[in-house]
């Protein structure tokens, strides 16, 4: 199907809010609106499945499976509410939800950056400047409220989930942990007095492709001089690997900007939410003299395994897609991690360990019927990895804006 991305633009309606409580406001034109805040269940639920109005007729939208959506709203289930004050919101115009946003106080940010910074996310809405308004400015107030003096997002809820406004490449599906965008949002937000802060930039590239060969002469030939060697995990010290991955990721990444580490809690959570998806050729490690000093982690797409399911695992769909998985398996993959300790950085050393961990994965998945990846993210100043990744011949193709303001 070709469509183009002016063919995206679509809602309407108009809206005002109150920032601290639920209030109707005066109707101008497009009907009553009413901010109310997400508390029960029944209205989480609300607030996650609120997203099919918007992208009703966008084909390239991507249902979320709502379990997984739930649990990741759960104090209870996940580890970042452990050091996190979050607030949700609905805008309803008569009753019929038009948007949705979040605030987030996160004190592992604050931390490590002592910079006054809450956080927004989970923006979604109809085209209208004043339903974007109603929802900034209600997000906006609670973190005012709480000693914020800036705010920055959309985070989903962390740096370390769904980060970024997509702002270019609506002409695709996103892939799992990515998100998805109206083109009229970034205007929208940007009206609202927010300017970019990072661009964060997701990489295509076509798993069967060859690198150049003196890529893989540059590896052999460093493997050779710094005793590397490459290998894959021990699926049997299933936890002790997952944490060496994450020694390296918060080791190589420390210096990034916005950068907040895994906590111990954290990291047990993702090692057992990814332990259904990862197989064992979908981990790489690079060790020299013994040590693992570099590691990339990838995935099959579970996106592309969920769009036509609805958001819903039951009664059949759970055997679907533990089929299309395990057994048929996907044609498309993600490697959201790659990392080399920093010692290591800058050079040929760096390089070497980078494209080798990035090519046995693709070799692993180029073998099991994978045809295309995507590389993300990576911060657009970020350009030693950035030039890495494009000789490797991986290319551009999507821009996701983290925004913002002063409060």
């Amino acid at each position: 199907m070709a469509v183009s991305e002016a063919d995206l633009a679509l809602g309407n309606g108009t809206a005002r809010g109150d920032a601290t409580a639920v209030k109707p406001v005066s109707d101008t034109g497009g009907g009553r609106l009413r901010i109310e805040p997400v508390v029960t269940r029944r209205q989480r639920v609300e607030f996650i499945e609120m997203a099919q109005r918007v992208y009703a007729r966008d084909p390239f939208w991507v249902r979320p499976l709502l379990f997984e959506r739930l649990q990741h709203l759960d104090p209870r289930k996940n580890p970042f509410f452990a050091h996190a004050e979050v607030a949700y919101w609905v805008a309803k115009r008569y009753g019929v939800p038009v948007g949705r946003i979040s605030a987030q106080v996160n004190h592992a940010h604050l931390s490590r950056h002592g910079d006054a910074t809450g956080h927004f996310g989970f923006l979604e809405a109809e085209d209208s400047d004043e339903v974007f308004a109603a929802l900034l400015e209600t997000a906006e107030a609670w973190l005012r409220e709480r000693g914020m003096r800036r705010v920055v997002g959309p985070f989903s809820l962390s740096i370390n989930d769904e980060s970024g406004l997509l702002v270019s490449g609506f002409t695709s599906p996103p892939f799992f942990m990515m998100g998805h965008a109206r083109p009229y949002y970034g205007a929208r937000v940007e009206a609202q007095g927010y300017v970019k802060a990072k661009d964060l930039i997701a990489y295509a590239y076509d798993t069967a492709a060859e690198p150049d060969p003196s890529l893989a002469a540059l590896v052999e030939r460093t493997a050779r001089k710094h005793d590397i060697r490459f290998r894959g995990p021990d699926m049997k010290r299933y936890g002790d690997e997952v944490r060496t991955i994450f020694s390296i990721f918060n080791d190589a990444w420390a210096d990034n900007w916005g950068f907040v580490p895994f906590t111990a809690e954290e990291l047990d959570h993702v090692a057992a939410s990814l332990r259904p998806l990862l197989r064992a050729d979908d981990v790489a490690f690079a060790e020299m003299n013994g040590e693992p000093v570099a590691m990339a982690v990838s995935f099959s797409n579970v996106n592309e395994a969920i769009a036509d399911l609805r958001g819903r695992l039951l009664p059949l769909n759970w055997a679907k897609l533990l089929w299309r998985l395990k057994v048929r398996g996907t044609k498309t993959a993600r490697l959201p991690l790659m990392g080399v300790r920093r010692r290591y950085h800058g050079g040929a050393l760096s390089a070497a360990l980078a494209i080798g961990v990035i090519d046995r994965l693709r070799v692993a998945h180029s073998r099991r019927g994978t045809v295309h990846g995507e590389l993300s993210w990576i911060l657009e100043d970020n350009r030693p990895t950035r030039r890495i990744i494009e000789m490797y011949g991986a290319k551009a193709y999507k821009t996701y804006r983290l925004y913002a303001k002063d409060l």
